[in-house]
């Protein structure tokens, strides 16, 4: 009887539609949840294969071209390789042909350490990837201008480019990324030593949103390309990376300071011709917006300008005064009238002969919410003698007393 009143059995494959099932996977917060949505079966499988949007990878043409049958909708494929297990040919332009012919809808490519990487793929990916908006090929060292003016000449949305370690890299490129992609907001490149005042100057003719420029180690670049950067820019450019570009100094940083009021990072290792009195200009000018300021082996920097960091930028983050010699205790002495709790987590000051414990002791006072803080190479501060002082670090604070722990990578 109970038999004859029993709910004919439903199945959820003809009750639920791919909509409802698309609703239900995009609902499921971790990869494993919807790596196991797909094992219910064909169906089910083909609907969470054709909604994943990011791919890691390490594959050859055949697998690449199967890759992109089954997963139809991917925007963003990384084919990176590492550093210190690369595999050789690794990733080669015939990938990179495949990729160009199957990933229609990708706009966001890794390729970074790809040593078999020529022109010719690059040119691939120019002609086929037309809506590609983010491209990475730091370390594919191959490269030339000609394959990459490719991929300036035929994606037009491009939006971010790191070219770390492409040594070939020219003006050339600069020009045709200013006159095809005026949505540039980031661009790398460190080490690019053919890289000169001029084509910055015609890069930002073009591209005036620019928010992010790494330029670290281009040695030819100085105070009239940044100047013209800072004025293209002055709105839009958050983060502006300088370390050992040896021709930059006071010229940049008071341009910076007159143009650029919402700068969050700034990098400036190794610029020795920078003083006090453009870094007091920026300090004042940027006081609200910056975060993180690298400022090692910049040697005529004093206490006076230290101190004018300390006090006025209220929200820096991270701090690097390295081998900055002339600085003393002094430089803290006006944290001890400040009330205001600072946000700093970052501090090193590593080889400043001239601090000591007591300078540390002032600053431990108001820096709450330190979490590393590097004092290698200073002889007058030691763990022996932080103890002695009865030093209280933060809870959460690393100090780097000889070079044993990792450093955080936020001024890099």
């Amino acid at each position: 009887m109970a038999a004859a009143f029993a709910s004919p059995s439903v199945c959820i494959n003809e009750t639920l539609t791919d909509d409802e099932l698309r609703s239900i996977l995009t609902r499921l917060e971790s990869d494993k949840d919807k790596e196991v949505f797909g094992l219910v079966c064909k169906r089910w499988l083909h609907l969470q294969s054709t909604e994943r949007k990011k791919l890691c990878a390490r594959a050859g043409p055949h697998m690449l071209s199967r890759m992109a049958a089954r997963f139809t909708r991917v925007l963003e494929l990384d084919l990176s390789q590492s550093v210190s297990r690369s595999f050789y040919p690794g990733v080669t332009d015939a990938d990179l042909a495949v990729i160009a012919e199957g990933f229609k809808c990708l706009k966001v490519l890794h390729l970074q350490n790809c040593k078999a990487v020529t022109d010719r793929g690059l040119a691939s990916i120019g002609t086929g990837l037309s809506s590609l908006q983010s491209l990475d090929v730091s370390y594919c060292r191959k490269l030339t201008d000609k394959g990459l003016l490719a991929v300036a000449e035929g994606c037009h949305d491009l939006r971010s480019l790191h070219l770390a370690g492409c040594r070939f890299v020219t003006d050339g490129l600069l020009l045709t990324l200013s006159r095809n992609c005026d949505n540039l907001v980031e661009l790398g490149l460190q080490g690019c030593t053919k890289i000169t005042d001029s084509g910055l100057a015609d890069l930002v003719n073009g591209c005036h949103h620019i928010r992010f420029l790494d330029l670290n180690k281009c040695s030819n670049v100085g105070n009239v390309g940044i100047s013209k950067v800072a004025q293209a820019c002055l709105s839009s450019l958050k983060t502006l990376k300088l370390l050992d570009c040896y021709k930059v100094g006071d010229e940049s940083i008071l341009i910076l300071a007159k143009f650029c009021k919402n700068l969050e990072t700034l990098i400036i290792g190794g610029c020795r011709d920078i003083s006090d009195v453009s870094v007091k200009s920026l300090a004042s000018a940027c006081k609200n917006s910056l975060k993180n300021l690298r400022m090692d082996w910049c040697l005529n920097i004093s206490d006076s300008s230290l101190s004018c960091i300390l006090t006025q930028c209220k929200n820096l983050e991270a701090l690097d005064i390295g081998c900055c010699e002339e600085v003393t205790d002094a430089a803290f002495q006006d944290l001890r009238n400040d009330k205001t709790e600072f946000r700093l987590k970052v501090l090193k000051v590593s080889n400043c002969p001239k601090i000591t414990v007591l300078g540390i002791g002032m600053l431990l006072n108001q820096c709450t919410s330190l979490e590393y803080l590097d004092v290698r190479s200073c002889p007058h501060v030691t763990k022996a003698g932080c103890d002695e002082a009865g030093l209280t670090f933060p809870e959460c604070c690393k100090v780097n007393f000889t070079g044993s722990l990792s450093e955080p990578d936020v001024l890099v």
